[in-house]
């Protein structure tokens, strides 16, 4: 028989199921690399040869489903169907299946069978499946699912001799089949029906269960379930949001200390005048008032990695599905606003991995409300010189439980928003959340550790140069001009800040602001921490000598009303954000429309959150 190089074989399957390794292995190094036409999708083909045969091998891009929109299941999808000019359509597809996660590999493999193509599946990472405990039927398993199975294992060629015997068998049939044209009976299936399909395949060919797998699977119906998975996760948002003030009072009065002993010592020992003045009133009193906070961040970024690393994250991800549903997202959109806790830049630019345009868009627009680190300094600084620290309900602390509220606000405010969008839009089709859970894992405390450390040198960095640039900056403006011999207003008030904060006093009166507030508003658009920098800044310039020792805390309990400060917390839920983040949006989107719509609706919900809660407290504590 002549060599034959007109048939073609397609590697399908899921994201990190070892498909690429199995390319690999049947390819060596007859591969080549490009990009299918028109798309930055990544397209592989190889060259298998056999005893008497070539065959063009084609590794498709990894996805959960053709039920998507995603790019690349459109592409894999067309190619199979050999709708696209750039690809031949392939006589034989090659299923590559996770044998430790054979329940939820069915399912797609149910999918790809219903395209009507001559199919073969590899059923690969048998060594892990072995390991966990499992052990599969494989006879079973090639019955029930109506095509042959081979079990592989890719990364030791293991099994690749059967499968190229397989292969040489399925030939002759896949080239009578050439020319015709692949059916497609799965488009109209319920989901829950081919859901139950699958499961009932996997359980039938799974005659021992692995210990892993079992113990998972009786956490999941735990941690899943829609009324224990939900208590269980805001237990933990409570749980954290204690610890961040419970466990951070020491090293945070350490740090205090220290400031204020380098503020004693830079009086003690700097001539009085234009020096003394920046380092004690502008460096010390602007970044000081900032980095007393860094345990807080820290404490609060080693629960979210504990969550990542353990595999919670995507199970919480999984579990907020109907509800992010019910606001007209899927829960692929948890994961972004969930990167927003950190920072909404890397928040925002998860969303690329939306399908949909539109819940891209209106991901991209709700990550601001989620409450991001830059926020925690203004919050505790606020919490703590106003609300007490006392045990409420017999054991919680109530600044954590006031912590707690503000990023809860912050939530919910971004589902209505997604909830107005949605009927502002009108609803699209409904969605489909597929998603891989990673296996449940220890976390390494090194890589815990690494990331703490990089988390400070980021927020070190940070202080040392948008804080302390944005602090010098207004510590100059604050000092300048000098005011009239006759002043009898403080001396900021002369300067050019405080022209600024009393020109900017008129349009914040009304919902409570001061000058002084209206000053750290301007530099906080730089990075929202700057707000508390520039508060330190601003009363440290016009405080006595005397005043330099007490914390900005305790300044602003003199300085301030209980309703300014509530109008001041409600204002930075919603409060525009900062100049990096509508620059990133700017770039997400294309132009500078939906960044100013973003700046223009968090404005009004700023001003609107703040007025109401100054006015009501206000009218409370007159009552």
């Amino acid at each position: 028989m002549p060599i034959n190089t007109a048939t073609t074989l397609a590697l399908v399957g899921s994201p990190n199921c070892g498909k690429t390794s199995l390319y690999n292995a049947l390819t060596g190094h007859r591969q080549k690399v490009a990009n299918y036409a028109g798309v930055t999708v990544e397209r592989r083909i190889g060259r298998l040869l056999m005893d008497e045969v070539s065959v063009d091998v084609v590794d498709l891009p990894g996805v959960y489903s053709f039920r998507s929109e995603s790019q690349d299941q459109k592409i894999a999808r067309a190619v199979i169907k050999g709708e696209r000019e750039d690809q031949v359509a392939p006589d034989i597809l090659l299923y590559v299946m996770d044998a430790t996660k054979l329940r939820e590999s069915m399912r797609f493999a149910l999918e790809v069978k219903a395209l009507g193509k001559p199919m073969i599946v590899a059923l690969n990472m048998m060594d892990m499946a072995k390991r966990d405990g499992t052990d599969i039927d494989i006879d079973r398993l090639s019955k029930d699912l109506g095509v042959p199975v081979v079990p592989t294992v890719a990364v030791r060629r293991n099994g690749m001799a059967d499968l190229l015997r397989l292969l040489q068998d399925f030939l002759p049939t896949a080239m009578q089949s050439q020319g015709r044209d692949a059916h497609e009976d799965h488009a109209e299936d319920d989901i829950k029906a081919l859901q139950q399909q699958a499961k009932k395949i996997a359980d039938a060919a799974i005659r021992k269960q692995g210990l892993y797998t079992t113990v998972s699977r009786t956490v999941d119906k735990v941690i899943l379930n829609s009324v224990a998975g939900f208590m269980i996760l805001a237990g933990l948002m409570f749980l954290m949001f204690q610890a961040v003030f419970s466990w951070a009072e020491m090293p945070m009065n350490m740090i205090d200390s220290s400031i204020g002993f380098l503020q004693d010592y830079a009086m003690a020992t700097i001539p009085a005048g234009f020096a003394q003045s920046l380092v004690v009133h502008g460096i010390l009193a602007g970044v000081g008032s900032v980095i007393i906070f860094l345990p807080q961040i820290l404490i609060l970024f080693i629960f979210i990695m504990l969550l990542e690393q353990s595999g919670y994250m995507s199970r919480a991800a999984f579990l907020m599905d109907n509800i992010m549903n019910k606001v007209g997202l899927s829960g692929h959109a948890f994961i972004p606003l969930l990167s927003s806790f950190a920072c909404a830049i890397p928040g925002i630019m998860a969303a690329r991995t939306i399908d949909n345009e539109r819940d891209r868009l209106t991901t991209v627009l709700m990550a601001p409300l989620i409450t991001c680190s830059a926020r925690l300094p203004v919050y505790t600084l606020i919490i703590a010189a106003f609300i007490p620290s006392q045990t409420v309900w017999g054991m919680f602390n109530l600044q954590g439980v006031i912590m707690f509220a503000l990023y809860f606000i912050g939530i919910i405010s971004a589902l209505l928003v997604a909830l107005v969008m949605n009927k502002i839009a009108g609803r699209s089709r409904e969605r489909w959340f597929l998603m891989e859970l990673p296996r449940y894992k220890r976390p390494s405390f090194r890589n815990i550790a690494l990331g703490l450390w990089d988390r400070t040198r980021v927020f070190i960095r940070r202080a040392g140069t948008i804080i302390m640039g944005s602090t010098i900056i207004l510590w100059a403006l604050a000092s300048y001009p000098r005011p009239p011999a006759d002043a009898h207003a403080p001396d900021v008030l002369y300067s050019a800040a405080g022209i600024i904060g009393q020109w900017l006093e008129n349009i914040f009166a009304p919902i409570g602001f001061g000058w002084e507030i209206c000053i750290a508003l301007v530099p906080g658009m730089a990075a929202r921490e700057v707000a508390v920098s520039a508060l330190g800044t601003v009363y440290a310039l016009q405080g006595s000598d005397e005043a330099i020792s007490q914390s900005l805390s305790e300044t602003l309990q003199t300085a301030w009303s209980l309703p300014t400060a509530l109008a001041f917390l409600a204002w930075y839920i919603f409060a525009p954000q900062c100049i990096s983040t509508l620059a990133v949006v700017r770039r997400e989107t294309n132009g500078w429309f939906w960044p100013m719509v973003m700046f223009g609706y968090l404005f009004a919900l700023a001003y609107i959150a703040a007025g109401a809660t100054y006015h009501i407290a206000s009218f409370v504590m007159a009552a």
